[in-house]
């Protein structure tokens, strides 16, 4: 974005939230339409680069935080509390501060989770939402169109707490691997779209983030009962999804628009799991078509 003003919000329980905005609060006007950015599971807001670029060129007013527990957050030590109560709630929190009223939230695979709670939790705190390659049944039933993530889940736990040393070598370390790059590429992008660079920064951020939160974020998906609460979320609500998406399979995005009852259905062919990164120009498009609309 062309101007960042960095700053905290303090929560209740003194967790200190990061946000910035590519606007001064004085420079907001009475229910302004802001847009908000919701990232994935151990991701990052470089999932959103493209729609941040695009959307403040046009002059709209952006919202981008840190999760509890996350980056230039502090929670690190208390990875517990990072629940998506707290994460909503937090949210909740910079919106009241800056004196947002007409939020439009964009999340992306597990933001969609997180944006979908605080439509459940804070339903006339946001205006729209935009849902990205999410899923609101649990990640380990189906996860590459199988249940392998749930078989291979506890394994890999016992290694991480039986070797911590190797594990944290590894974790703060993949992204020098062209192989591991190579294996996260093939599963969750477009590689005729997406470069081994944008693999490489991605995977670097990972590593400055607490090992454990994988695994305790992991389990909140799979906790998150999110599904049943669906036909009482009147928020408007654009769902997108990619056909070619190997992580969350689209049938998962078919579900979402069935049950939400305002909402509508955008699927990307030979999209990936982010396909806001294989084809941002058609993404953006849609988006600030939907936007738009009443």
């Amino acid at each position: 974005m062309k101007n960042e003003y960095p700053d905290f919000y303090y929560s209740n329980d003194g967790t200190r939230v990061f946000y910035l905005t590519n606007f001064k609060k004085e420079e907001l006007k009475h229910d302004e339409i802001v847009i908000v950015f919701n990232y994935g599971l151990v991701c990052n807001r470089q999932h959103f680069t493209p729609q941040e670029e695009y959307f403040d060129n046009l002059g709209y007013k952006i919202l981008v935080h840190d999760y509890r527990a996350h980056y230039s957050s502090s929670g690190q030590d208390k990875i517990e509390l990072c629940t998506f109560e707290n994460i909503t709630a937090d949210l909740k929190g910079i919106l009241d501060t800056l004196e947002i009223t007409k939020p439009i939230m964009i999340g992306h695979s597990m933001g969609v989770n997180v944006t979908l709670e605080f439509c459940k939790n804070y339903p006339n705190s946001i205006y729209k939402s935009i849902l990205i390659s999410g899923s609101v049944l649990p990640p380990q039933d189906i996860m590459f169109d199988s249940n392998i993530v749930d078989i291979a889940s506890p394994f890999i736990q016992k290694f991480a707490n039986n070797s911590p040393n190797i594990f944290e070598f590894i974790w703060k370390n993949s992204y020098k691997n062209p192989i591991a790059r190579k294996a996260v590429l093939d599963g969750g992008f477009n590689t005729k779209k997406v470069e081994d660079s944008f693999v490489q920064i991605y995977m670097k951020k990972i590593s400055e983030l607490p090992k454990d939160i994988f695994f305790h974020l992991l389990e909140e998906m799979k906790n998150h009962d999110i599904i049943t609460s669906l036909e009482n979320i009147f928020t408007p609500t654009l769902v997108i999804g990619g056909d070619s998406d190997k992580v969350i399979p689209n049938y998962l995005q078919r579900i979402l628009q069935e049950y939400l009852p305002n909402s509508k259905l955008y699927i990307l062919k030979d999209g990936s799991h982010v396909p806001q990164i294989d084809f941002p120009e058609l993404t953006n498009s849609r988006i600030e078509t939907f936007i738009k609309r009443g």
